[in-house]
């Protein structure tokens, strides 16, 4: 059954390309929209992984490859109409090729509900995705969302301190929301600290009183997503070892997919359609390290019309009865409201 979209994909994320040039004020358009969440990665060096949103501020940097505390850098200095305008920063305009994935939210007021009141948010219900500010109690508490729909995806960083945390409803068949994840090595484990062992619901989602999602008085950001057919999935498949890999159905063609193997330490990674344009996808970017792009067959998948294959034996993205998770936006629906089906790369 074709999965069908009334939006481009476009109009909510992109991956833009750019070649940095260590200067200030150097100006990147072509992302499509004026983008609430930029993602930034020197793709040569070793500069960490920069994020930065709407919400908290241009400049405002937090780093997916550290637990470092949110830093004011000149990586990110103006959101524009077309894309944005990065500074003479080595995390988001070093000297060498960079990839930016951006995503675009934009309602700003009338978000209503939860025990704690953002400090600010942005949030957008047609594409299933919010940006949400808040400050901990130290003891559970809920938090709005905005999206009227069961979140499948949440991700928290304490902006003082401590590791990323991620909520994600395939994470476990049963209760995902005993189990958390880390931009780290470590496999899934289960903790009542981080979500209480409470499942999101479709206005709110809850925290423990942990200081990785809700210490006193601490400022945190999260960034929430719920599915949406045709633009957006947030799922899981059992890994086979075999290089003729188990195939994960998402109803697009990806743009962007990051992986984890959440049942062994393996790390992350993450696959876009332009940094490289052809099956099999073999490059090695994990969130969760400053490392360089690199090839490994470790990491190697076909990127198809409806979906993704793993094509490696090896752990990392196809490790044998292991449950791998993955985030994944599309680049094409397979049909979409231009009536143009998606094809395979």
């Amino acid at each position: 059954m074709a999965e069908y979209i009334s939006f481009q994909p476009s109009d909510f994320f992109s991956t833009k390309l750019f070649t940095g040039n260590a200067s200030a004020g150097h100006a990147i358009t072509g992302v499509g929209f004026q983008p609430d969440w930029v993602w930034l990665k020197d793709r040569i060096g070793t500069n960490n992984h920069s994020l930065y949103d709407s919400v908290r501020g241009v400049t405002k940097a937090i780093r997916t490859s550290t637990t470092g505390a949110e830093t004011t850098t000149s990586g990110v200095t103006a959101f524009g109409v077309d894309g944005f305008t990065v500074g003479n920063n080595a995390m988001g305009n070093a000297a060498n090729a960079m990839v930016s994935w951006n995503w675009k939210m934009g309602t700003t007021s009338g978000l209503t509900g939860g025990s704690i009141t953002p400090t600010g948010y942005s949030l957008n219900t047609t594409a299933g995705q919010s940006i949400i500010a808040y400050t901990g109690t130290g003891a559970t508490a809920t938090i709005p969302h905005g999206l009227g729909a069961l979140p499948g995806c949440i991700i928290v960083k304490n902006l003082s301190s401590e590791h990323w945390q991620m909520y994600h409803h395939k994470i476990d068949a049963t209760a995902p929301e005993d189990y958390t994840l880390q931009f780290s090595a470590g496999a899934r484990f289960d903790t009542d600290t981080r979500w209480n062992d409470t499942a999101p619901t479709s206005s709110v989602f809850t925290v423990a009183g942990n200081p990785t999602v809700n210490g006193s008085t601490v400022p945190y950001i999260a960034y929430v997503f719920t599915e949406k057919k045709g633009y957006s999935k947030f799922g899981s498949y059992i890994g086979n070892g075999n290089v003729d890999g188990t195939f994960a159905h998402t109803g697009f063609r990806p743009a962007f997919i990051m992986l984890k193997n959440s049942s062994t330490s393996n790390g992350w990674n993450i696959w876009d359609s332009k940094r490289q344009t052809f099956n099999p996808n073999s490059d090695l970017l994990p969130p969760h390290t400053s490392g360089a792009e690199s090839d490994s067959a470790n990491w190697t998948i076909d990127m198809l019309a409806n979906g993704f294959k793993a094509r490696s034996s090896n752990n990392e993205a196809n490790g044998s009865g292991n449950t791998i998770i993955y985030a994944a936006f599309a680049e094409f629906p397979i049909v979409s409201s231009n009536n143009i089906p998606g094809v395979a790369r």
